[in-house]
């Protein structure tokens, strides 16, 4: 202090002196409020594991996996995430868990973070996919405001756990590739309950990785690095255990946990009625560079035996459930167990109604007309393009001839066809588009689908992308959200021009005779149908004018 500073200091009372010269004082009761919350009890709501499917966010896509399934689709379609199901049959019963399916009941996110306090999970799981992905994970965001351990896992988080973690703090673990172990593992080990599996999780464990072992150290420490398919923190760093090996017998899973299911709103478009998907198989042997699956199920094709989708299916009907979707990546991927399957169906008279995907290089006629007498109604395409060159370009080596070929087998067969396009594929000109836009007018169709590629990252796709320097400049390689943006841009094609020919070929393939008489039959015969066609419509209009 100068000399005036000390005269105008001496001048100040003692009391006053001392006040002022002690340091700043900020009070603190973090301590008290954090042990006020351990203190209080958990309600009889309380779980230890609550698995979500998300709210939808309001995007134009829909698709029969029902994890694409927008808002917009209102009450039309509603379908159950068969992963989640899964998962939460393993962890039973040595944990209590609860399923939210937000979609289903078409909740807001405010009415999700009111059942998370209700149900006080421990544990907060989450399926992240790409095409709601920054969506997904508000509900991760929720969750760990709540007290609750985070969990994510799906073929969006798989390929980037690293700069995912990173810029999401609130997810605490991530399940790479194949989830059902490396959760029920995960649990396991941090709640001290591995003494605790039964013989069947014991004998899981075992017999899909001989080289399995508890991963703890002396004493009770954890060591995380041992718990394979995990990414995890420590301290600032994220970590990526080692992959774990796939599942090889589907057989040995338990059934999924229909109990205490809103069975009743899960519906699709055809059929009539509330329905459940069915896992017939994982994994895909076709080589598409734009598919997601081979990101958490591979290549490598695992099916599961006839006689138990057969039991599965009788089971449900215990539940009244009549209609089902045979889920799997690629449904006639395996001929004999698909034609075994169909003839059990047609044995045992059950009055069943089901849809399923397919390829046209995996089906004959000799088998549509099988899967028509088994009860199949309808068949998701993915046909993608009528070009050949762009075909090849994605490793997806189909004729346009044999397209048309096996959509006319099926329609023989009694069975409804939907054919899925992709726009902006590699060597998509806007000739190339109306080419495709040519040929789906001229296939039957019961209703066609146009999308936009998308480069998700973990594909091929996504790699070619980077390397070609076709992402749109100013994006970030991550930044893929489905119908949030067009991320392609070709110096010859730019984002712009996909996005516009999206919406003509849907106003060019809806505004004819054909679809419009579909449309006036559905009045008369399948109003659950018409609702969602005309939704449909309404969004091809809605995209012409964009």
């Amino acid at each position: 202090m100068d000399n005036q500073e000390v005269n105008l200091w001496q001048e100040v009372s003692p009391e006053l002196q001392v006040r002022f010269s002690r340091p700043t004082y900020m009070p603190n009761a973090d301590n008290i409020l954090r042990q006020g919350l351990l203190d209080l009890p958990r309600s009889k709501d309380a779980v230890d594991v609550l698995l979500v499917n998300p709210p939808a966010p309001k995007i134009d896509r829909w698709g029969p996996s029902g994890r694409r399934v927008s808002q917009r689709a209102g009450k039309h379609v509603a379908c159950l995430q068969v992963p989640l199901a899964q998962l939460a049959a393993l962890l039973q019963p040595t944990y209590k868990v609860a399923i939210i399916d937000a979609r289903a009941e078409q909740m807001s996110w405010k009415e999700v973070e009111a059942l998370i306090a209700k149900y006080e999970p421990i544990y907060y799981l989450s399926h992240l996919t790409a095409a709601s992905f920054r969506n997904d994970m508000y509900g991760v965001f929720l969750a760990k405001s709540l007290e609750a351990c985070t969990i994510a896992f799906g073929p969006y988080i798989t390929p980037i756990p690293v700069e995912t973690m990173r810029a999401f703090p609130s997810l605490d673990y991530a399940l790479l590739g194949e989830p059902d172990l490396t959760l029920r593992d995960l649990i396991d080990h941090l709640e001290g309950k591995l003494e605790e599996r039964t013989l069947s999780i014991q004998k899981l464990f075992k017999k899909h990785d001989p080289n399995y072992r508890p991963s703890i150290w002396e004493g009770s420490i954890i060591d995380l690095k041992g718990i394979k398919g995990l990414a995890w923190r420590q301290g600032d760093n994220v970590v990526v255990n080692n992959p774990r090996p796939l599942i090889e017998n589907l057989d040995d899973l338990p059934l999924p946990m229909y109990e205490g299911l809103l069975n009743h709103k899960y519906r699709i478009p055809i059929i009539n009625g509330p329905y459940m998907p069915i896992m017939t198989s994982r994994g895909c042997s076709g080589g598409c560079t734009f598919c997601l699956k081979h990101l958490t199920y591979q290549s490598k094709i695992r099916m599961r035996s006839p006689e138990k989708i057969i039991d599965e299916i009788m089971y449900l009907k215990t539940l009244g459930i009549e209609n089902f979707h045979m889920s799997s990546d690629l449904f006639t991927v395996n001929r004999n167990q698909v034609i075994d399957l169909c003839n059990r169906l047609i044995r045992t008279g059950m009055s069943v109604k089901w849809t399923c995907n397919s390829r046209v290089d995996y089906v004959d006629e000799e088998i549509l007309s099988l899967m028509g007498r088994a009860g199949c109604r309808l068949i998701f395409w993915g046909i993608e393009s009528a070009n050949r060159e762009i075909l090849e370009n994605v490793h997806k080596n189909v004729a346009p001839e044999r397209v048309a070929e096996a959509l006319r087998w099926s329609k023989k067969a009694g069975i409804k066809n939907w054919g899925y396009y992709i726009f902006g594929l590699p060597g998509e000109t806007e000739e190339t588009i109306k080419e495709t836009i040519r040929f789906s007018k001229v296939l039957p169709l019961d209703m066609a689908i146009f999308d936009i590629a998308v480069p998700y990252p973990g594909t091929p796709l996504f790699f070619q992308m980077v390397k070609e320097g076709w992402f749109r400049p100013g994006l970030r390689f991550g930044q893929v959200d489905v119908d949030e943006t067009n991320v392609i841009d070709y110096p010859n094609l730019p984002a712009e021009r996909i996005k516009y020919w999206q919406g003509r070929a849907h106003r060019e393939w809806i505004l004819r005779p054909g679809p419009i008489l579909m449309y006036l039959k559905m009045l008369l015969f399948d109003l659950p149908t018409l609702k969602f066609a005309i939704h449909i419509g309404s969004r091809h209009f809605s995209w012409s004018t964009k």
